[in-house]
């Protein structure tokens, strides 16, 4: 039972006791640094059941308190506050009952809980993955994380758009203009090989539609009679057709891709339980607009198309089928969704980790599966994140202008290098060992940099800036953790002896406050979706720790029981450090 819930307890006792009243809640904040205490008990509200001097009833209930409960140690009043100050032995005991948690603060899943499929990456199949993707996927993985760290079942999941006029584009400028190049011919990945035909393609369609103005064919027009486009739509048609020769080459091109995918992914360290492909779901959701059209959850036009009203709701009329019968992105969103749910039964709801330009989609797609009926329709979250800029403007996938992920993580490393030899962080230790040390830094860094803000903001990312060794960065947690492991090489001393009587130190005491604090971060994270929360967790619990550090003598302490009991708190701090950054897929070194 945490503190707050056994003082809340005999508060209430208090009343019942003192008052013959009762309060429904006991009202808490953290003591100010000026004033005595742990834990400060807020009296105002209290007034409105008992009419007394704010002063006079802080003090009663804190004598009571001192009396009754033997966590109690003292109290002071300041003006309606009551400041509560814990005895060593309640931060002792529960120092001693978490600190050989190797998982302390994570909660395993119940037997029959219903589990969550978390969808997040769902590239297209015509270009690498880029600054923009790595959020997606930084955030997505990291949210499945927290989320079994919670307590759920989790499925990570992802869509890839491998259908569409978009590889058609790719495919077409390859065929044209490739001379059967192969990423082994080339040594490229597969998935720059193919977007380097996207971006082929798209200087090749300006140059027609600048020789059709030229022609004096006004722009619009020039846009859609280009003969590369039309050659590129044909292509679709062939392709959804089953043409055997254009479906061969899309499967060898998206295969190229797929490998290039799984390399970026393996380097950024994020994975999937399982995979869904829009060539195989963009034909689903059709059958229950059928049953939504006999149930009046969708409603027939003039010209045949089929549409749902969602005015009475405060959004628009949404198209579901088009009046040649064909699906539209919501069909198939609608599809797959109800398909996710047939293939994993036990699934009660699912995080769609998409970008903030598509809420008003996830808006409607969500309403109308409650319209359908589905239970598990209101348990369906749309993790909105904003984009990620760089200093040198916006970027564009068919221009070029993108930053690729690959190139971005190599660039992470090398800059870890270039400042950590700055520094002299690494001198004395052997090249294999920093260049395994750059990429853990580099990386963590651009992961720590994105997670630690809000998913909803707009990130202007500086790859110099994240890897600081000072600050609200990565690096500098990085960088604590691997001194605690220094700490904890040279004590050379049994540290598996319980420590239950010991007088703390104000910054001893502070650090297991820290502690305390973890497992209700996660759960506030898991049901906020904001792996922000951990992530200045572990800087705050870092920060405290090194407070701890300059004010205390670790190894230096006057006797054995304290020596003990600091190593065995560093120890947890360390293991901490390690669990809160495994939750934001952030490895730590054990040197630096």
């Amino acid at each position: 039972m945490t503190i707050q819930k056994t003082l809340s307890y005999h508060i209430k006792q208090a009343f019942k006791e003192l008052y013959k009243s009762e309060i429904e809640a006991v009202e808490f904040q953290a003591t100010r640094k000026d004033f005595e205490g742990d834990i400060t008990v807020v009296t105002f509200p209290m007034l409105r059941v008992v009419k007394m001097n704010p002063v006079q009833l802080g003090t009663s209930l804190g004598s009571y308190l001192v009396e009754n409960v033997e966590e109690v140690k003292d109290f002071n009043v300041v003006k309606g506050f009551l400041n509560i100050v814990i005895a060593d032995s309640y931060y002792l005991n529960y120092f001693n009952a978490v600190k050989e948690e190797e998982t302390f603060g994570y909660v395993s899943p119940k037997e029959n809980d219903t589990a969550v499929m978390v969808e997040y990456s769902s590239p297209n199949t015509n270009k690498p993955l880029h600054l923009g993707h790595i959020r997606n996927n930084l955030l997505g993985y990291s949210v499945s994380e927290i989320l079994k760290a919670s307590g759920k079942k989790v499925y990570k999941t992802q869509i890839i758009n491998d259908r569409g006029i978009h590889i058609c584009k790719s495919m077409l400028a390859w065929q044209r203009y490739g001379k059967n190049e192969t990423p082994e011919s080339t040594g490229l990945k597969g998935d720059k090989l193919v977007g380097n035909y996207y971006v082929k393609f798209d200087q090749e369609y300006k140059r027609e539609i600048e020789n059709l103005v030229s022609q004096g064919i006004p722009q619009d027009d020039a846009k859609k009679q280009a003969p590369i486009l039309l050659a590129a739509q044909e292509m679709l048609r062939k392709w959804e057709a089953g043409d055997t020769e254009t479906v061969e080459l899309w499967k060898t091109m998206n295969q190229w891709v797929y490998d290039g995918f799984e390399t970026t992914y393996t380097n950024l360290g994020v994975d999937f339980d399982c995979y869904y492909y829009e060539s195989d779901t963009y034909l689903l959701g059709k059958e229950f607009v059928a049953e939504g059209l006999k149930s009046g959850v969708f409603f027939r036009k003039d010209d045949d198309s089929v549409w749902c009203d969602l005015t009475a709701d405060g959004l628009d009329e949404k198209i579901v089928l088009r009046a040649d019968g064909t699906a539209v992105y919501m069909t198939q969103d609608i599809g797959t969704a109800i398909q996710r749910i047939k293939d994993y039964p036990d699934i009660g709801g699912m995080v769609y980790t998409v970008g903030n330009e598509q809420d008003y989609h996830f808006k409607v797609l969500f309403l109308i599966l409650k319209k359908l009926g589905f239970d598990w329709a209101k348990n369906l979250y749309h993790l909105s994140y904003g984009m990620v800029d760089l200093p040198s403007g916006k970027m564009k996938s068919r221009e070029g202008t993108v930053v690729d992920a690959d190139d971005l993580i190599v660039e992470m490393t090398s800059t870890a290098q270039e400042i950590s030899q700055d520094l002299g962080k690494l001198e004395g230790y052997d090249k294999d060992e920093k260049q395994s040390i750059y990429g853990t830094i580099g990386l963590g860094a651009l992961k720590y940099y994105i997670l630690k803000v809000d998913p909803k903001k707009r990130i202007l990312f500086d790859p110099k800036e994240s890897v600081d060794f000072h600050g609200n960065t990565g690096p500098f947690i990085q960088y604590t953790y691997a001194r605690i492991q220094a700490i904890l090489r040279k004590a050379n001393f049994d540290t598996s002896i319980m420590i239950s009587e010991i007088s703390l130190h104000e910054k001893e005491k502070e650090l297991i406050k820290q502690l305390q604090l973890f497992p209700e971060i996660i759960q506030n994270a898991a049901q906020n979706h904001s792996p922000a929360l951990i992530a200045n967790f572990a800087y705050d619990l870092v920060k405290e720790f090194n407070s701890f550090y300059q004010n205390v003598s670790i190894l230096g302490a006057q006797n054995q029981e304290e020596k003990i009991f600091r190593v065995q708190l560093s120890k947890l701090v360390a293991s901490t450090i390690n669990n809160a950054f495994s939750l934001l897929g952030i490895n730590v070194p054990e040197r630096m």
